[in-house]
């Protein structure tokens, strides 16, 4: 049953939604409180990151002396003009090996020039030149063997040549124990047992050297907050005496070189 409209009433057309209207009105998102507050809170968080980086980035050198800023700008020139002159020396070299009548005799020199500098690298040649004496003194028994890597970590930094505590060669394979079981402290320095105090001795460029363990918040510091004490001498004849032991390989060979291939006719 069907009612009609009134008389002199004009009927009113039904008006169809548009189904794809409806459809993005449905997918259109909608901010709740909770959406607006997890939003504030991330924008927090990435803005007290940001701060935090870039105070760490520069708290390291805004907190330090003018003289402390004067020490360092030294050492970071002295390692660059030590860097460059050993660019100049190796491009040296290659001039030398690549000029023609003599080069075989410059070859030769060379590979013994290279030689001894893998020996001292190795450790197993004694070393003599112009350095430093670092003594520690540990009356506490504080002193472990992360505090004396450190020193041979900055001295390396710093262009140490040939390094020495006690009487053990330090070279690039050493290794640093606690030595838990001696009475007096110590520390097992590439199996030898070390104790206080420790004598460091090594060949490199003295004030280079001594500069690095001065360093703000390194070596020095470290010690002294440990009860430990510094002395460090420099001296234009530091004599490194300790060789390395070089165990022999247990399966490499040298190998024999390839043979030469006739060039293609």
């Amino acid at each position: 049953m069907s009612t009609a409209p009134p008389d002199g009433a004009a009927a009113t057309p039904r008006v169809r939604a548009n189904p794809w209207r409806r459809l993005v009105r449905a997918a259109r998102p909608r901010a709740t409180r909770a959406q607006v507050l997890a939003g504030l809170l991330c924008a927090a968080l990435g803005f007290g990151v940001v701060v935090q980086v870039r105070q760490t980035d520069t708290a390291g050198l805004e907190d330090l002396r003018e003289n402390e800023l004067v020490r360092i700008l030294d050492d970071t020139t002295e390692r660059s003009d030590r860097l460059g002159e050993e660019v100049r020396q190796l491009q040296a070299a290659r001039d030398e090996l690549t000029a023609g009548s003599d080069s075989a005799e410059a070859a030769a020199r060379a590979a013994r020039s290279r030689a001894d500098s893998y020996g001292l690298l190795a450790g197993t040649l004694p070393a003599r030149g112009p350095g430093i004496t670092a003594t520690v003194t540990d009356p506490a028994g504080a002193v472990s063997a992360a505090q004396l890597l450190q020193t041979v970590q900055e001295l390396r930094d710093a262009g140490a040549e040939a390094l020495q505590i006690g009487a053990t060669r330090v070279v690039a394979s050493t290794a640093f124990l606690d030595a838990a079981a001696a009475a007096d402290g110590g520390v097992v320095v590439d199996g030898r047992l070390e104790q206080p105090p420790y004598v460091v001795r090594a060949v490199g460029d003295p004030p280079t050297m001594a500069t690095a363990l001065d360093i703000p918040g390194g070596v020095r510091e470290t010690l002294r907050q440990l009860g430990a004490q510094l002395a460090v001498t420099t001296s234009q004849d530091v004599a490194i005496t300790a060789l390395h032991a070089v165990s022999a390989p247990q399966y490499a060979r040298p190998a024999s070189p390839a043979p030469e291939q006739a060039p293609p006719q």
